[in-house]
């Protein structure tokens, strides 16, 4: 049993507050709430399960002065928070229950408790279900093109998905690459209207419709697809990175366990200091919905969530520094 376990199990509530996640969210919760004196604990899988973590290059983070790797400013972040005096331990959240006073969070390997609670926890939701998808996941596969998409200047890539995301991320990562190939598992795009059309008459984009993807090819990185056409026969398509839209890529909530009230589309409902439906409980991050997959709004929310989950724990009617 680990320091923090005991810690916990000897004396009832040991944190003002728990954060689950260690992605840039709830590492700059953690950074904002330690710092604001509240003592915080993050329950997070590893560096590996971050979008972040898995980023190979981060170029517009401000601040960073260049390139470095998403693991590199995840790990700036955590020595960061942790200078704060933020505490961190590596566990997998798999059950919690919620309720105003006292959150706890159950892990595979113990159970944490706080006051308040943040729930950073991402939407890396989909289990890599494509042959090779989890071996080149951060070496050419990938989730989101708006974050890495600048880094396929003239290249050949591909995006799988019927969505209007995968149509819209499509159209993104034509501004940089040479051809973008639209993989599209049903019989048409979901896309409607202007965005279909775009779509269609863009000279860098060529879509293929009803064609599921059956493997991702490469020894150290991306370097083809191997494709099945609905009535035909396979075939392989070159390309230097795929992103991937496919149903499964939802946000991490299964450990909530229908406790937080959610959006049609499964994210964490919150207010405009991100508080979640049961007072003391706020999320941050990739969770609370899709609007712009960026590191440095991640952060902001982490760090307005955290310091509403400050007020809260305060017990205070305003977040400091008091703005009216």
């Amino acid at each position: 049993m680990s320091t923090v376990q005991q810690a916990n199990s000897s004396t009832g509530t040991q944190f003002d507050l728990i954060v689950v996640g260690g992605g840039p969210a709830g590492t700059t919760a953690a950074l904002y709430a330690a710092r604001a004196g509240i003592r915080t604990l993050v329950v997070d899988k590893g560096a590996e399960s971050s979008a972040l973590g898995l980023a190979r290059r981060i170029a517009n983070y401000p601040g960073t002065g260049g390139e470095l790797s998403g693991e590199e400013l995840l790990g700036k972040m955590r020595q960061q928070a942790s200078a704060q005096g933020a505490a961190f331990v590596q566990d997998r959240a798999i059950a919690s229950l919620l309720g105003q006073g006292e959150q706890e969070i159950v892990g595979a390997e113990g159970s944490y408790r706080g006051r308040a609670l943040v729930v950073a926890t991402g939407a890396l939701g989909r289990e890599a279900s494509v042959p090779g998808e989890q071996r080149l996941l951060g070496k050419g596969v990938g989730y989101c093109a708006t974050c890495d998409a600048a880094f396929f200047r003239d290249k050949t890539v591909a995006v799988v998905g019927g969505s209007e995301e995968a149509a819209e991320e499509g159209l993104l990562v034509a501004k940089f690459a040479q051809t973008v190939h639209l993989v599209v598992p049903a019989g048409a795009l979901k896309a409607r209207g202007e965005l279909a059309n775009e779509v269609q008459a863009h000279p860098g984009v060529e879509v293929h419709v009803g064609t599921s993807l059956r493997e991702i090819l490469g020894a150290d990185r991306v370097e083809g697809l191997r494709l099945k056409p609905k009535g035909g026969e396979e075939y392989t398509l070159a390309v230097d990175g795929v992103f991937i839209y496919l149903q499964g890529a939802r946000p991490v909530v299964d450990f909530l366990g229908g406790q937080l009230e959610l959006t049609p589309k499964g994210y964490v409902l919150v207010d405009e200091w991100f508080a979640a439906s049961v007072p003391g409980v706020f999320a941050a991050g990739d969770v609370v919905g899709p609007r712009l997959r960026q590191v440095v709004v991640a952060a902001a929310q982490g760090a307005q969530a955290a310091m509403a989950a400050e007020r809260y724990v305060s017990g205070r009617a305003k977040v400091r520094p008091d703005w009216s």
